[in-house]
């Protein structure tokens, strides 16, 4: 036992640990190996969430039991409550200027007990998160039970959630909710900005949403009474879409305008049910047409996924949307990251926001059909980090967003090609951010996403991260990075990774210590630079010198060229860097008289590409 204890350590000290990691290591809840301490807990809630959508005054009202487990050892004396749409309250700090149909009076608390206990509320003092003092402290590996009754506004200018037009709603983070307490930091109590987005405990929802008739609502999970709330046939033709692999039109336009869909009841409840999930949401509309199909996720059990998409007929990308949910579903299902989609469904909702929910996503609409299935692609592989992998979003945004990226990359790949992909991830990833001289830049990935503002946290959190992975990928090779990939899945989906754990399981899975690799692109200042500082040809072999000015293990192609015009072409994973990441010498066999030799690294655009061709 000790001498495994210390060879942990020896394999550890490569990387920086920030102390409350280190005493999470020492608790015994994480660990130096990639799999979790034999003392890991987490807390979890059971919600039963009630609804009603007030489309007249364009407000939520709702309440909710809360059964609460505290599988910590801690004795908990607080129990902090977040309601993120407090984000619209004028005092609320926000990331950046917002107009004054962004702001509205937040979350209004009527009721809120605790184990029976009555509290004296007064939620207008309230910010995104909250501390409320127990009055009974709630003990090591207990339960409680929170009831509450609220009521809120939803945003005349539509972000993540609020008003899409004057009768559709998307309503996103419309519940009070137990903030996280874990075993890093405790509760989480960093205030939401606008900018940073969320972290979740794994918990099981009941959600009713009560609406006005020829009102649809679409949610995160099951739907549980299509026949109580949908006419016969509409409620038919969604059942039959849950096999199909055609895209069935559930409601048309002339259906929605004839009042065709929904029971006409003066109030129809939507009930829905998801476990082991992250958030629910729901959007609700009286003119948005709803088009479904599904798709295999698992060829194995041959379990199928519902892909629904709803949205103003005049939106001509959505009226593909479904169709390409189908493609991504199965793409990330089958190829990258090659685990069978987890959920039962997907729903594309046409919004504003290009975010993504568990189950759900909010797109903008676009005449760029390329760059609109981008999006969708984008926004669909979120659900695997965070929804499957509890990622800390708020302090470790690259552990998803450099995800989802690189799975958007690779979907593109398949569905328009190399070039075009090529063409797209540069533009629209990585160009921005190297032709950027500023300080921001160049702060380590690793640096909490909290920190870093401006064009800074997005390349930290999208482009920047997105190369490591696929740099990564490169170093390994296809078969060796999916293996360690999903050894790292299966170990911590439905709990909460955090950088190290990505990393030490990373090691585990591919049985390497990548330790130099993890500090070149997640602890250093580097950034992508390669100049190609001297060729020599000589006994019929190119002697090519390269000197890594910007510091990052980036893979990269030497292109010769002779005199007589013909070019060869060769491949170099990131492993070239291993044993000096300042200067590597290479030599390449060639009998032929060169003209030039150039480096080109693709994707990992260079900050000065002029000194990446030698003339001879």
């Amino acid at each position: 036992m000790m001498v495994f204890f210390f060879a942990q350590n020896l394999h550890a000290q490569d990387l920086y640990m920030p102390r409350n990691i280190k005493k999470a290591v020492q608790n015994g809840t994480r660990t130096l190996t990639g799999i979790q301490g034999t003392n890991y807990w987490q807390n979890k809630g059971v919600y039963n969430i009630e609804e009603t959508v007030h489309a007249d005054t364009r407000s939520i009202s709702g309440k909710e039991t809360i059964n609460y487990s505290n599988n910590s050892p801690d004795t908990l004396k607080t129990i902090a409550i977040r309601f993120v749409n407090n984000i619209h309250k004028p005092q609320s700090p926000r990331s950046g200027f917002y107009s004054k149909d962004f702001l509205d009076s937040g979350l209004h608390i009527s009721s809120f007990k605790i184990d029976g206990f009555t509290y004296d509320i007064n939620s207008d003092g309230w910010s995104t998160v909250n501390a409320v003092k127990l009055k009974s402290l709630m003990m090591p590996h207990s339960k409680s039970t929170l009831e509450i009754e609220w009521n809120y506004p939803l945003s005349k200018q539509s972000g993540r959630e609020g008003q899409i037009d004057s009768t559709t709603f998307y309503c996103a983070y419309s519940y009070p909710r137990v903030s996280v307490y874990d075993d890093y930091n405790g509760w989480d109590m960093i205030p939401h900005s606008d900018r940073q987005e969320f972290y979740n405990d794994f918990n099981d929802y009941t959600l009713s949403v009560t609406a006005p008739k020829n009102f649809v609502v679409w949610a995160t999970g099951d739907f549980l009474n299509p026949d109580d709330v949908l006419q016969p046939e509409i409620a038919q033709r969604l059942k039959t879409s849950y096999a199909s692999d055609s895209v069935l039109h559930i409601a048309t336009f002339d259906e929605m305008q004839q009042r065709k869909i929904t029971q006409q009841n003066d109030w129809n409840t939507w009930k829905f049910k998801a476990d082991n999930i992250t958030d629910v949401c729901y959007a609700v509309s009286d003119h948005y047409v709803w088009d479904a199909s599904s798709v295999v996720v698992d060829p194995k059990t041959n379990r199928r996924a519902s892909v629904q998409s709803a949205f103003n007929d005049t939106a001509q990308d959505f009226h593909s949307y479904t169709k390409w949910g189908q493609h991504s579903l199965s793409f990330f299902s089958t190829q990258w990251p090659g685990v069978p989609y987890p959920f039962s469904k997907m729903t594309n909702f046409q919004g504003y926001a290009d975010m993504e929910y568990p189950m759900m996503i909010n797109n903008s609409t676009t005449k760029n059909l390329v760059f609109a299935q981008m999006v969708e692609d984008h926004e669909i592989a979120h659900t695997y980090f965070p929804f499957y992998m509890g990622i800390n979003e708020t302090r470790y945004a690259y552990m998803d967003e450099g995800w989802a990226t690189t799975w958007e990359y690779l979907a593109g790949i398949d569905e328009v090609g190399k070039t075009v992909a090529d063409s797209v991830y540069k533009n629209f990833r990585v160009r921005r951010y190297i032709n950027d001289v500023s300080t921001e830049e160049d702060q380590p990935i690793i640096t909490m996403s909290t920190q870093v503002s401006g064009a800074g946290y997005g390349n930290n959190s999208y482009g920047k991260a997105s190369l490591s992975y696929l740099a990564l990928k490169d170093l390994l090779g296809n078969d060796l990075f999916k293996t360690a990939l999903h050894y790292y899945m299966d170990n911590w989906n439905g709990k909460h990774p955090i950088p190290w754990d990505y990393f030490y399981s990373i090691n585990a899975g591919a049985k390497q210590n990548l330790n130099w690799f993890w500090n070149n692109w997640f602890f250093s200042n580097n950034y992508i630079d390669l100049k190609l500082s001297n060729v020599q040809s000589k006994n019929n072999k190119a002697i090519v010198t390269i000197e890594n000015v910007g510091g990052f293990a980036i893979p990269f192609d030497i292109v010769l060229t002779t005199k007589d015009g013909k070019q060869k072409t060769q491949h170099f994973t990131p492993a070239v860097w291993k044993e000096n990441q300042k200067q590597t010498t290479i030599t390449i066999d060639n009998k032929d008289a060169l003209d030039n030799v150039k480096l080109d690294g693709g994707i990992f655009m260079d900050a000065t590409p002029a000194d990446n061709v030698f003339k001879l």
